[in-house]
This record gives structure tokens, sequence and C-alpha cells, in this order.
């Protein structure tokens, strides 16, 4: 009897996997903070449930495309993570920061917990979505996807 078995990541690539899904706990994480901000603002709450269920199903998505295609050497979904956080992504990241400095200076900064803790995660979140995606295309990672589009 022949047993196929498809070969193990390297470790760029599973490396890039949970690269990926940190940027998507963050991304979660991140907006939950939000919400809480939102909430303490008082912004109607028809506006948060939208919000709230369009990250659901985008981040609920790319866990889905990470986990279940990604991992296992799918070449279509590193293309999609590529494009939708490598790029998309990344730009929704720092567009708003790059806004607010055009608009403000550093001194007007409010130094609050959400502040600090929107700061560090948005921070991890662009380092994941960075890291990740040089990884996802490292010679190495490269091959393992040939290799499993043979296989497949």
């Amino acid at each position: 009897m022949t047993v196929l078995v498809r070969p193990q990541a390297p470790l760029t690539a599973r490396w890039a996997t949970l690269l990926w899904l940190l940027a998507v706990v963050a991304g979660v994480a991140e907006s939950v903070v939000g919400v809480i901000g939102a909430v303490r603002d008082d912004v109607p709450m028809g506006s948060i449930a939208a919000q709230i269920a369009i990250r659901a199903l985008v981040y609920g998505g790319l866990f889905v495309v990470i986990e279940r295609y990604f991992q296992h050497g799918v070449r279509w979904s590193r293309y999609l993570l590529a494009g939708l956080l490598g790029t998309v992504g990344t730009a929704s990241l720092v567009i708003g920061p790059i806004g607010w400095l055009l608009d403000h200076d550093l001194g007007s900064i409010d130094w609050s917990a959400q502040f600090v803790l929107t700061a560090l995660l948005r921070s991890v979140h662009l380092t994941a979505v960075i890291t990740a995606l040089v990884l996802t295309f490292h010679p190495e990672t490269n091959r393992w996807f040939r290799r499993n589009a043979k296989t497949a």
C-alpha cells in the first residue's frame, strides 16, 4: 500500500502562517479597543454593530484562508493574503496615522490608555503583516508552494 504524505512546510512558511494569524488577532484586538472607545464616546449602536459585522466577516474569512489553505500550501491563498493584507490592509493601517500627522503635531498626542494600546496593537499588526509578506515569498516558501501545486 502506498501512502502519500505532503512534505512538511519549511520554517519560513510556518512562520509566515503564524505571523498572518498574529496580524488577524492584532486586528481583532484593535477592533475591540476601538469598539470600547466608540461606546464610551456615545457613537450610535447601529454604526458600531455595522462595523463589528463587517470586521467579523473580514477577519473570519482571513482566518479561514490562513488556517485551511495557506498553511497547507494552496497557491492562490498567498496571493489573496498578499493582496488583501499586504496592500489594502497595510494601507488601511497607515493612512489614518499619516492623515492625523498631516493635521497635527506630535505634541498634541493624547497619551491615553486607549491611544497607547491602539498604537501598540497597530505596531504589532503592521510588523506581523510586513514580516509575513516577506516570508510568504521567501525562496524556501516559494519552493514549498510549487511542490504542493504538483502534488495537489
